[in-house]
């Protein structure tokens, strides 16, 4: 590597952020003269496009590091599913399962309202699967594709979630704001996220680091978001953001504490611990 070249690695993070955030700026201002949509999850339509700046953020970062072969290589891990194993396959399913399943729990044994009927029909979910996985991959080619190697290279995994987890959240108070949500869901729904990014991050450093991991993973969260009971008066994922986020912060925490913040990777974290007995036992004789 020439030395011109490390002072850009180096800050490469930073910048990443910074043009994720300009090439943003056009959408958010387009999106204060349209009205709600009827998108999934009330989403704005301008946050369409803007779900793909973080991939092309990481092409332009990718590139000017590392020109085409960059890029190349880049996209490529969107299909690095032969590095996922069964067991791994079953965490990715079964994790939004368990996180909505919670919710449910949660929300049923405190007497919150919960609607009886589902209001998105089975014949949609492929087209939501379709659609959720295009925007995943989108935020995750940027996310988890590029920068988060760039920060494990300097932090530990807790604090590279929390680096990704604090500017991604920003990203989306703009789409929250237009949505309406009060000051309680922001609070908790920032907490949430930045857990969630926490778990991101566990899911790809105990998956040999596959980007595909995290791109299912996100897809199945919010296609999970869009079919749970709700109706036009009620979204109990929405109207009682302390159970919602509450549950992802619980999970998080309980995923540092079981794998080790520093790599939240079980192997490293077990490798680490039989060092140090080691070490204990041989000063013993």
């Amino acid at each position: 590597m020439t030395a011109n070249k490390e002072p850009q690695i180096r800050n490469s993070a930073l910048r990443f952020f910074v043009l994720v955030y300009f090439l943003s700026a056009p959408f958010w201002l387009f999106q204060l003269f349209i009205d709600k949509t009827n998108l999934p999850l009330n989403i704005p339509i301008t946050d369409i496009g803007a779900a793909f700046t973080p991939l092309i953020a990481a092409c332009i970062m990718s590139y000017k590091e590392n020109g085409k072969t960059g890029v190349r290589n880049l996209l490529l891990r969107i299909f690095d599913f032969k590095k996922l194993r069964l067991k791994w396959w079953l965490v990715i399913v079964l994790l939004p399962l368990l996180i909505f399943s919670s919710i449910y729990f949660f929300l049923k044994t405190n007497s919150y309202p919960i609607p009886d009927k589902w209001t998105v029909s089975f014949y949609s979910i492929p087209l939501l699967l379709l659609f959720f996985y295009l925007g995943a991959i989108g935020e995750e080619v940027g996310y988890m594709g590029y920068v988060v190697e760039k920060l494990q290279n300097k932090f530990s995994a807790f604090w590279t979630s929390i680096i990704i987890g604090v500017p991604w959240i920003i990203w989306h108070y703009p789409s929250i704001f237009q949505q309406g949500r009060n000051l309680n869901f922001i609070f908790w729904g920032t907490l949430g996220t930045i857990a969630f990014r926490t778990i991101y991050v566990w899911l790809y450093n105990n998956t040999n680091k596959s980007l595909s991991a995290c791109i299912f993973l996100h897809c199945l969260y919010n296609t999970g978001r869009v079919i749970f009971p709700s109706d036009q008066h009620n979204n109990p994922l929405v109207n009682f953001p302390n159970i919602h986020y509450g549950v992802l912060v619980l999970i998080a925490v309980t995923i540092t504490l079981l794998w080790g913040h520093k790599t939240l990777d079980l192997l490293h974290w077990d490798k680490y611990n039989v060092y140090i007995s080691l070490n204990v036992y041989s000063s013993q004789y």
